[in-house]
């Protein structure tokens, strides 16, 4: 997640007064309003419940008003201290700062805690109502959709929300995977569109633990139905051949067979974002990049016109970081007072490209952060896959362990195995029936022949000794 406070507004106080207020930006889009006030009250509680030894600098008080500068001064301060705790494995996945965020949002938002029905859609198109209330945070509403499914408490955490955008045309834009500091209610009405939507789709990549979810009916339809849609929409390349096999296992009702067979396509398991432009292998280029295989997938049009595809291994990226930027005019900031804000976003990883060969690769997206949700998430199946242990158990874990509405008990967060971003830088009705029937309405049949291929992107070294063969 990438925290910023791109600008300031001066707000009107209950007595006709006037304060600053700071604009906590989340991946571009304003979370929170907060007063200086607030955050030195977030600082104080941390200190007094972690101490000051973990406790990011803090821009003091001022007695006197502050002068436009010293207020950009304490906005790019507060900007570096919200990324210092939100990155921080304690601070950062702590109750205490996930839930002044959850009520800071609210109260932004102005939306009151109430009873309400909130519409989760599922692969196939069919939505879920659930009855949650306004200040359910994730992990409730997950819950409460899996429940409505009849899903598993133990296959629960194989799962996630995804905010998600859909076009005119049918076309689905990731913007990003609820997070547990986000109210999701409060989340999706505050764009104030019918184009968002939440999505549950599954949120593993290693294909091995789609084993465990086809043990159960209600996984095995969900990820069915998840294989279906990613092949309609072309995001699963499939040729002529592979197309006769699918329709033919689909007729027969061979879910599990259909799921083996879409696991030898190229490209299954992967997310794919809208075309963006890297500065690789050349400036300008535009690029359409897919994440999964523990890769970043690039398919890039070069300024000749000529089309290669590469692919760089997460095991190879150093670090990577996430930076915005917002429209300048006059040498100010262009305010952002509404809850979508123009913000430029980057994503940019450190690649060892060849022996002692380092060389930084950016790309241009507003999907810049939900790519590096991406690759997050495949370092920490990587790191549970190194030191022996199991995802299952690790979900289940992390499952068990979050906050829920009568629990205090800290969520687990997997540690990071890379450099992770530079701040500077009502009765329940089971649906489960609903999944058995989905129809492969139109599957591209493209001939796997005609696949552009290219010079591979990655280099032929593992980086400080981890390797695909150690993983």
């Amino acid at each position: 997640m990438h925290f910023s406070i791109p600008e300031t507004e001066v707000r009107s106080g209950e007595n006709g007064s006037t304060y600053v207020a700071y604009n906590i930006h989340v991946n571009g889009v304003l979370h929170c309003r907060l007063r200086y006030s607030q955050l030195l009250g977030l600082h104080e509680q941390i200190k007094k419940e972690y101490g000051t030894n973990v406790v990011p600098s803090f821009p003091p008080k001022k007695i006197f008003t502050l002068t436009p500068a010293e207020v950009e001064q304490r906005r790019e301060h507060l900007e570096k201290y919200m990324q210092a705790v939100r990155q921080d494995p304690l601070l950062g996945s702590s109750e205490l700062f996930n839930c002044f965020l959850r009520k800071a949002q609210q109260e932004t938002q102005q939306i009151p805690t109430e009873e309400v029905s909130l519409e989760v859609g599922l692969s196939n198109g069919q939505k879920v109502t659930v009855s949650i209330l306004t200040s359910d945070q994730t992990e409730d509403v997950l819950e409460a959709v899996a429940s409505k499914l009849d899903l598993p408490d133990d296959l629960v955490g194989y799962f996630s929300l995804f905010l998600v955008r859909e076009s005119v045309d049918g076309g689905l834009t990731f913007v990003r995977k609820l997070q547990e500091f986000e109210l999701p209610y409060v989340s999706i009405t505050s764009l104030r569109s019918i184009e968002f939507h939440i999505l549950l789709r599954k949120s593993y990549w290693d294909m091995a633990y789609d084993v465990d979810v086809m043990e159960n009916r209600v996984g095995l339809n969900l990820l069915y139905t998840q294989t279906v849609s990613d092949i309609e929409r072309g995001w699963i390349l499939v040729n002529k051949d592979h197309h006769r096999q699918l329709k033919s296992l689909q007729e027969k009702g061979s879910k599990k067979e259909f799921i083996r067979l879409g696991q030898t396509l190229k490209y299954y398991g992967y997310t794919k974002f809208d075309p963006c432009v890297t500065d690789f292998p050349e400036q300008g280029c535009h690029v359409m990049v897919s994440a999964g295989n523990n890769e970043l997938n690039f398919h890039v049009k070069l300024p000749s016109e000529q089309m290669k595809e590469g692919s760089f291994k997460v095991t190879r990226m150093r670090c990577w970081r996430v930076t915005s930027s917002v429209p300048v005019a006059n040498g100010t900031a262009t305010p952002c007072g509404s809850s979508k804000c123009d913000v430029k976003l980057e994503l940019a990883f450190e690649y060892l490209m060849s022996k002692d060969r380092l060389q930084w690769v950016t790309i241009t997206s507003p999907q810049a952060i939900m790519m590096s949700i991406c690759l997050q998430s495949m370092v920490d199946e990587l790191m549970v896959k190194k030191s022996g242990g199991s995802l299952k158990k690790m979900l289940r874990k992390r499952h068990n362990g979050s906050i829920h509405r009568s629990d205090s008990q800290q969520a687990v967060k997997s540690p990071p195995l890379l450099d992770s971003p530079d701040p500077n830088r009502e009765p329940v009705v089971k649906l489960s029936t609903k999944l058995n029937s989905v129809s492969l309405r139109s599957i591209s049949a493209s001939n796997s022949a005609n696949d552009v291929s290219g010079s591979d992107f990655h280099g032929n070294y593992a980086f400080e000794g981890i390797g695909d063969d150690d993983l």
